[in-house]
């Protein structure tokens, strides 16, 4: 028996301390939440159960606990600064392409004639800031001066545009597009190695500012959501309990995702309830108030580094002067219509394009794409004023009330101030400003909603919120304006008799402008309760809240009658992301044996056996499959289940076995037991495996409702669960699979589920 017992004493259990790259995730795979959460508990426990033991051990707990306090800090510090330092660079850009500061060519067109003399009408004509004509020519007028300003506004749009699309696709490919719909994909459990790094944090940051300046028909919110996510991400690595487990790190990302929507709108609540409501998978009732914690730092970060600019506390603040009537929920109740309408072309429009970008040659340039669509996007721009200001600037204009002191064409009415008090302003007759105001919008309007379609994807970082409420604020004031008019000049008629006499000021064109933006916002996205309380935010209407809310909740309605899906939703399926939708009910009648592998005819389940396969036999089942995981059954002939154990861990433990362990060659028996079989004296070191094995694998058996099946998948975030009858295992069903049959009994092709 001496053999035997050197074996036996060489034999030993060398994953007691954990290993490197153990219980970890291969890129493009989802993470298993149930042994995730698992682990946190049992970290937890250990801690409390020292923390009893000495001082030291106290304190560590109580760092512990408030560690997620203070990454919150961090985040909303770092994320606001990064906004701050995005929206300064990219208002300085933007008027970049139309001029520059002769007092400081870092000053952009506002802060430069801060200190000018000029009359309020006149305030930005200040003679410290010069166009480019003025500058080369000496003077801005005539038809050469503009075709220079022509020229330079486009040559700067190309400029920043391929210089950022030059940058992803050499730097960081990942930086490109919104960023909403792969963060909801991993918030949900999936692993995409690299799109929260550094490297795409700092390459977003840069491009975002560039593409935003290009004037391209996008905006940086949603982009700004992945650059707080990001930083979410890489300041996790400086606490242990989110750097080693996926599920906690997940937490911090719904925070940050609520960061993100707080810095872009300056809406801290409405990014609270934007993570919960569109993007956050799991969201325990810590996180809701850490993820408030982390948005009303980032807010108030922003509003200290730039409290002039655009990402003031209320980024469109409005003071409109009447109250809205019950009889005005009429023309919101259209606008919904309208904004459902374009949210449902724009998804399949935009959806349709990029589906053509991948199929065919037109992916393979994205250069040439952008190249193309700015100078398109710029060249129609620069003759419409309300076209050729940033996309913020034109919804700001649009919501803009007019009082006295207003200046802007969309306040040129025949002035009748006999009856004005204090700024209110009674509804008037349309001068020839608001009228050729109206044309150049509904040109704007026409432009926007196609350019949008082709520019929202393009390999630069491209956002939707800005553009798509600008298509309703554009659509919103035009209604608005229209039904100023009618209650002006058919003051007498039943509708208008009751509440809006002559002279009186009830209609609010602005109001129009502000639900259309909205109402438009929820169409592309479906967004809700949390739209209403971002346009509250945005503007600090609080007593208008029900006509955002029936225009919101009318546009949701429409476009789910059209399609079912939000943008970001047919991004996912696009791309073929293993996202299972929270949301959906499924109620087909079908049962686990009809979704489960082996199908019939197909070859029989790979399983690894608990004591009698070779480190040989499993090498070989590793090389010849891909599967992220394999059943330990007690032998093949009984099928009796004993375990579910990862291909990663195999691989990981098996190498280092035979570099640390004595005696591990590729005849040595892998075993998953507790004691080793029983085997011949001559027989080589023997490799005890029990501590990667999960003992308690969640199994249905094959005649369970695929119904119960999809909600257990939904709620505990399962990767797979085994299939069993009388307690033998039958098969295996993995989320991919369960993706692969709701796209079946939809109609949809159930081969775009790429990814498991």
């Amino acid at each position: 028996n001496g053999g035997g017992m050197n074996g036996t004493s060489a034999m030993m259990d060398f994953l007691e301390e954990p290993l490197p790259g153990v219980g970890t995730y291969e890129d493009f795979n989802t993470i298993d939440w149930v042994r995730e959460k698992s682990r946190d508990r049992d970290r937890h426990r250990e801690i409390t159960s020292r923390s009893k033991e000495s001082t030291w051990a106290l304190i560590h707990s109580v760092s512990d606990a408030f560690s997620g306090w203070l990454l919150m800090l961090l985040i909303g510090l770092l994320a606001g600064s990064l906004a701050g330092l995005i929206d300064i660079s990219a208002h300085w850009m933007t008027d970049l392409k139309e001029g520059v500061c002769l007092a400081g060519f870092w000053f952009n067109h506002e802060h430069c004639c801060w200190k000018s003399n000029t009359t309020f009408t006149d305030r930005d004509k200040c003679p410290e800031w010069k166009s480019w004509s003025q500058l080369i020519l000496g003077h801005g007028e005539g038809a050469f001066a503009y075709i220079l300003n022509y020229f330079m506004y486009v040559i700067w749009a190309l400029l920043f545009s391929l210089l950022a699309v030059l940058l992803v696709k050499g730097f960081a490919p990942y930086a490109c597009g919104s960023g909403i719909p792969e963060i909801k994909t991993i918030l949900s459990g999936f692993i995409i190695r690299g799109y929260l790094g550094k490297w795409t944090l700092i390459i977003k940051t840069i491009t975002l500012v560039l593409a935003v300046s290009s004037g391209l028909s996008l905006g940086k919110e949603g982009p700004l959501v992945h650059v707080a996510c990001c930083c979410g991400n890489i300041l996790c690595h400086l606490f242990t309990k989110y750097r080693k487990n996926e599920a906690k790190r997940r937490e911090v990302l719904s925070a940050a995702a609520a960061a993100g929507v707080s810095v872009a709108f300056g809406a801290p609540i409405g990014g609270v309830l934007f993570s919960l409501e569109e993007v956050s998978y799991y969201f325990p009732l810590k996180t809701l108030w850490r993820s408030f914690f982390a948005a009303l730092v980032a807010a108030f970060t922003l509003r200290s580094i730039n409290p002039f600019g655009n990402s003031r506390l209320v980024l469109f603040y409005v003071e409109f002067h009447m109250p809205w009537h019950l009889l005005e929920l009429v023309p919101f109740i259209l606008l919904g219509i309208f904004g459902g309408l374009w949210g449902a072309f724009f998804i399949r429009s935009n959806i349709a394009w990029c589906r053509r970008r991948k199929t065919t040659k037109l992916g393979k340039y994205p250069v040439l794409e952008v190249f193309v669509v700015t100078a398109i996007t710029a060249v129609l721009a620069f003759p419409n004023e309300y076209t050729r200001m940033s996309t913020s600037e034109l919804i700001s204009e649009l919501f803009n009330d007019c009082g006295i002191l207003d200046s802007s064409k969309l306040c040129e009415y025949v002035n009748d101030f006999n009856s004005t008090k204090g700024d209110d302003l009674p509804d008037r007759a349309a001068g020839p400003g608001v009228y050729t105001a109206m044309w150049q919008l509904a040109l704007a309007l026409i432009m926007k909603v196609f350019i949008t379609i082709f520019t929202f994807g393009m390999k630069v970082p491209s956002g939707l919120f800005i553009p798509s409420m600008a298509v309703g604020a554009i659509a919103g004031r035009l209604l608005g304006v229209a039904v100023e008019q009618l209650a002006y000049y058919h003051h007498d008629w039943a509708i208008f008799s009751g509440w809006c006499s002559q002279g009186a000021d009830c209609i609010t064109p602005g109001l129009y402008a502000m639900v259309g933006a909205a109402a438009c916002l929820g169409g592309v996205t479906r967004m809700t309760v949390s739209l209403v309380v971002i346009m509250f935010e945005l503007t600090g209407g609080l007593e208008y809240i029900v006509p955002l809310m029936a225009a919101a909740m009318t546009s949701k309605w429409v476009a789910d009658a059209i399609g079912r899906e939000g943008i970001y939703d047919a991004h996912i399926r696009l791309n073929g992301y293993p996202f299972l939708e929270a949301k959906e009910e499924f109620s087909h009648k079908t049962l686990a044996m009809d979704v489960m592998r082996p199908r019939r005819n197909d070859p029989p389940l790979t399983v690894i056996t608990q004591d009698s396969m070779t480190v040989e036999d499993v090498e070989t089942i590793i090389n010849e499959t891909t599967y992220s995981g394999y059943p330990v059954v007690v032998s093949r002939e009984s099928q009796r289940l004993v375990g579910f154990v990862l291909r990663r861990d195999l691989i990981i433990s098996i190498e280092n076995a035979r570099k640390k362990q004595d005696g591990i060659v590729s005849t040595s028996v892998i075993y998953f037991t507790d004691h080793s079989p029983p085997l011949p004296p001559s027989s080589p070191s023997m490799l005890k495996l029990r501590s990667i094995l999960d003992l308690s694998p969640f199994t249905v058996t094959d005649q369970t409702p695929m119904e119960i099946v999809v909600d257990i998948f939904r709620k505990l975030g399962l990767r797979q669960c085994l299939v069993t009858h009388n307690g033998k295992l039958l098969g295996i069903i993995t989320k991919k699979d369960v993706l692969k049959h709701i796209a079946q009994l939809a109609n949809q092709d159930p081969d775009s589920i790429l990814f498991n």
